[in-house]
C-alpha cells in the first residue's frame, strides 16, 4: 500500500484519478490547469501500485546501460478498462499483462477523452534479438508538444535521421496514431490531447525500438517531403542573401539528414525555407503600411509612398530615408537614375536614383517598385523625387536615352537638366554601326573639357564614320553625352555606373518579397553610413581621400610652372602642354578642367602658390572633410521584430493587395535578364579536370576536384 497523490482531469465523463508520479505527470496536471477553467481538485488516495511487467521485460531486453526505459506507466493496468484483462507468465517468471481474447487493450485517457476509436491498438510484445535496434530519439511517454505540427516535425526528423519510415494509422484533431511500415515491426506511437479544449499533444504510447529488415530502411522515403527539408535547411538562410541553392539543399539532406531527395524538392524545399525566413510574397503585401509607418517613425524625415489602383492593389512604392536626404546638401548636385527587373513572384521593376559622395561612392536618394518602365510608372517616382530633392538650375539628372525617362523628365523637371549615359551612347553606337574601333575617339571626345579639343575628335570621327557624327549630332545630341557642351554642371560623372553598382548590390535580393528586399536596402544603407562615418572621422588631411590622391599629382606638376600676375585676382601660367589664365576669385581657367570639375587644376594650383593663397580654398567643399562628415553624420535604424511594432489601427487595417500577374509559364523560371544593346556574356571555360569553371584542363591546379571559383560573373564590354 502506497500513499500517492492523484487528480480528476476535467472531462465530462467519469473517469478514474490520474496519478502524479514524475514531474511529467506535474506538469500535465499544471497544462490542464492552465487550458481548463474549471478548478481542479488534487486528491490523496490509498492505491496499491503494480509495475508492468511489460516495462520491466523490455528493460531487461534493452541495450541501455544506464537503465533508462520507456515503458508503460506503473499501474497503467489497473485501471478499471483493463478489468477483462488476464495475466500470465513469461519464461522467466514474471507477471505479463495479456489482453483477454476479444478485449483488445485501448488507452483508457483516449477512452475518456472521447479521441479513442473502434480500432483496436495492441500493444506489442517486444523481445530481445539481435536484428532489433532503437530509432536514437528521445522521445518518452508523458513527453508534451505544443501542437500536433511540432510532434510530426520531430517524428519526420527522426525518421530521416534514422532511413525509416512510418505510416499513419488514425489521425484526427485529437488523435494521431503511427506506426513502422513493415507490419512485422515493434515500433509505433500513439499521441493525443491532453484534454480536448487544449492544444498541447502527449505522447500516450511509444516504442521505440525497430525490429523491422535493413530492407525496409529506405533513405528516399515518404517523411522527407519539401516541408520538412525546409524547415532543416531554414537557419542556413538567415542573415545571408544568397545561401545555398537547389544543389546545396540536396547535399544538406544527404549529410545531415540522411535523405536523398530530387532537385525539383531541393527547389521547393529552399523556397519553403525563403517563405519561413523571410515571409511570404502576399504577407508583405499585407504589412507593407505597418513597416513604412515604422520606418518613418525611428527615421524621422524618411518620405515613404504607397499607390493603389481603384480595388487596392499594389502598383508604385516610394521610399527615401530622411538621413539620405537631409545629407544631401552635402553632395554635388548629379543624380542618377535607373531601373531593374525583380525576380521574385510579382516581379516588377525596382527604381533607383542615387547621388555621388565627394569620395566618389554612392549615396542612394530614393527606392521605388512599380510594374515596368513605363512613362506613367517614371512619372510617379520622379514626381516623388522631385518633393524630396527639389528642383534647381543646378542639379543634374543622368539617365540613358529610355524615351519613357526622358519624357517623364521633362514632365517633371523644369529647371534641372537632363543627360545621357555615355556608356550607353557607346554601346548603341557598337550596336547599330558596327564600328567598335572608333570607340577610343569618342571617349576622348566625352571626356574633352574644350570644345577645341572636342571638335578635334568629333573631326576624326566624321572623317572615318560620317553617319556616327551625325548620329551623335542631331539623333542624340552634344549637349547630352559632352561634358564640355552639357548646359549645367555634371561633374566627372558622364555614365550611370553608380546606379548600376546598387543594382549589381541587390543582385542576390531581386527574388524577395518586397518587405525582404527593403529590408536589405535598409541593412546596406546602415552599414554603409556607419562605415564611411568612421572612415571620415579618421581623416587628417582637408580632402576626402579619393580627392586627396587625386589632387597631389597635380600639385606635383605645377612645381615649375612660370606664373605672371595679370590683375589682382588673374594670373596667367605658362609651362607644359597647355597654357592657362587662372581667375582664383571666380575659380576659373582657361583649360576649363577647374571649371567642370570643382578641384584645382595645375595651373590653379601653380596660381594659388603665387599669390600665397591655400590651394584647398580653391577647392569646392563638397570634396571637404566636413562635408564628408556631415554627410554620413546620422544613422539609419531598422525596424525590428513585428512583434515589436507599434502601428496605429488605421495604418494596421490599411488594405494592400497583390498585384495581378500573369500566369507562369511551364517549367523553369527565368531569373536572368537578355543582354542589352552591346553588351556580351562572358565565356564560361569549365575545366575538364574538377569542373569548375574559370580555367582549362591544361592549367588546373586542383588535386582533389575543388569548385573554387565555379561562379562566372557577367562582365560588360
Amino acid at each position: 500500500m502506497d500513499l500517492v497523490l492523484s487528480y480528476s482531469p476535467p472531462l465530462n465523463k467519469k473517469c478514474s484519478p490520474l496519478v502524479l508520479k514524475d514531474d511529467e505527470d506535474v506538469a500535465a496536471l499544471l497544462a490542464a490547469r492552465s487550458d481548463s477553467t474549471c478548478k481542479i481538485p488534487l486528491g490523496v488516495i490509498v492505491e496499491r501500485t503494480e509495475v508492468c511487467a511489460y516495462e520491466k521485460s523490455s528493460q531487461d531486453s534493452s541495450d541501455d546501460t544506464d537503465g533508462s526505459h520507456d515503458g508503460f506507466r506503473d499501474n497503467y493496468f489497473d485501471l478499471p478498462v483493463f478489468r477483462n484483462v488476464e495475466r500470465t507468465e513469461n519464461d522467466n517468471g514474471a507477471s505479463v499483462t495479456q489482453p483477454a481474447e476479444g478485449n483488445p487493450v485501448v488507452d483508457p485517457l483516449l477512452r475518456l477523452t472521447g479521441a479513442a476509436s473502434d480500432e483496436p491498438v495492441n500493444v506489442p510484445t517486444t523481445e530481445a534479438s539481435d536484428s532489433s535496434f532503437k530509432d536514437g530519439s528521445d522521445l518518452h511517454e508523458g513527453k508534451y508538444f505544443n501542437t500536433k505540427k511540432d510532434l510530426k516535425r520531430k517524428l519526420s526528423d527522426i525518421a530521416m535521421k534514422g532511413n525509416f519510415e512510418f505510416r499513419t494509422r488514425k489521425s484526427n484533431r485529437s488523435l494521431w496514431v503511427i506506426e513502422c511500415i513493415d507490419p512485422n515491426c515493434s515500433w509505433r506511437l500513439r499521441a493525443s490531447k491532453i484534454v480536448p479544449e487544449s492544444t498541447k499533444f502527449v505522447i500516450r504510447k511509444y516504442v521505440g525500438v525497430h525490429c523491422c529488415s535493413l530492407l525496409n530502411r529506405n533513405a528516399n522515403h515518404r517523411q522527407a517531403t519539401y516541408v520538412v527539408i525546409g524547415e532543416q535547411v531554414a537557419p542556413q538562410y538567415v542573415g545571408v542573401e544568397k545561401g545555398p541553392g537547389p544543389k546545396g539543399v540536396q547535399t544538406f539532406a544527404r549529410t545531415k539528414l540522411g535523405a536523398q531527395i530530387s532537385y525539383y524538392k531541393a527547389w521547393r524545399g529552399r523556397k519553403h525555407a525563403h517563405t519561413l525566413i523571410r515571409g511570404s510574397p502576399e504577407q508583405s503585401f499585407h504589412i507593407l503600411p505597418s513597416y513604412f509607418h515604422m520606418l518613418e517613425k525611428l527615421n524621422p524625415g524618411t518620405v515613404t509612398r504607397i499607390e493603389v489602383d481603384g480595388e487596392s492593389r499594389f502598383k508604385y512604392l516610394f521610399l527615401a530615408f530622411g538621413v539620405a536626404i537631409r545629407g544631401f546638401r552635402y553632395m554635388r548636385k548629379v543624380v542618377g537614375i535607373d531601373g531593374t527587373f525583380l525576380k521574385g513572384q510579382y516581379r516588377g521593376v525596382l527604381l533607383v536614383a542615387t547621388a555621388q559622395d565627394g569620395n566618389g561612392q554612392c549615396y542612394p536618394l530614393a527606392w521605388g517598385i512599380v510594374d515596368s518602365e513605363n512613362e506613367d510608372a517614371w512619372t510617379w517616382f520622379l514626381t516623388q523625387l522631385k518633393e524630396v530633392i527639389g528642383d534647381t538650375d543646378e542639379l543634374a539628372l543622368i539617365s540613358d536615352r529610355a524615351p519613357s525617362i526622358k519624357k517623364a523628365i521633362s514632365t517633371v523637371f523644369e529647371k534641372a537638366h537632363h543627360g545621357a549615359c555615355a556608356w550607353h551612347v557607346a554601346q548603341n553606337i557598337k550596336n547599330k554601326f558596327k564600328c567598335a574601333d572608333i570607340m577610343g575617339s569618342y571617349w576622348s571626345a566625352v571626356n574633352a573639357y574644350r570644345c577645341e579639343d572636342f571638335a578635334e575628335y568629333m573631326t576624326e570621327i566624321s572623317h572615318r564614320y560620317p553617319r556616327v557624327a551625325e548620329y551623335l549630332e542631331n539623333e542624340v545630341g552634344f549637349e547630352k553625352w559632352s561634358r564640355c557642351h552639357y548646359p549645367g554642371l555634371r561633374y566627372n560623372i558622364t555614365t550611370t555606373n553608380m546606379v548600376e553598382s546598387l543594382n549589381s548590390m541587390l543582385v542576390n535580393a531581386r527574388d524577395f518579397p518586397y518587405v525582404a528586399l527593403l529590408d536589405v536596402i535598409q541593412e546596406k544603407m546602415s552599414k554603409w553610413w556607419n562605415d564611411r562615418r568612421i572612415v571620415a572621422m579618421a581623416i587628417t588631411a582637408p580632402l576626402t581621400p579619393s580627392r586627396e590622391s587625386e589632387f597631389r599629382p597635380r600639385f606635383a606638376q605645377s612645381n615649375g610652372r612660370h606664373t605672371l600676375q595679370l590683375n589682382l585676382v588673374t594670373y596667367h601660367v605658362k609651362g607644359g602642354e597647355l597654357e592657362g589664365v587662372v581667375d582664383i576669385f571666380n575659380k576659373t581657367c582657361t583649360c576649363k578642367e577647374f571649371d567642370i570639375d570643382k578641384l584645382p587644376c595645375v595651373h590653379a594650383i601653380a596660381a594659388a602658390h603665387h599669390a600665397q593663397v591655400s590651394v584647398y580654398s580653391l577647392v569646392s567643399p563638397y570634396y571637404t572633410k566636413e562635408y564628408y562628415v556631415l554627410a554620413y553624420g546620422e544613422t539609419i535604424y531598422p525596424v525590428g521584430s513585428q512583434s515589436q511594432w507599434d502601428v496605429p489601427n488605421e495604418v494596421a487595417t490599411r488594405v494592400v493587395l497583390p498585384r495581378e500577374v500573369k500566369e507562369r509559364k511551364r517549367g523553369r523560371p527565368k531569373t536572368s535578364r537578355f543582354p542589352s544593346v552591346g553588351e556580351f556574356r562572358k565565356r564560361k571555360n569549365r575545366c575538364g579536370k574538377c569542373g569548375a569553371y574559370g580555367h582549362y584542363k591544361k592549367k588546373c591546379n586542383s588535386q582533389t576536384g575543388s569548385t573554387e571559383g565555379n561562379q562566372p560573373t557577367d562582365v560588360p564590354v
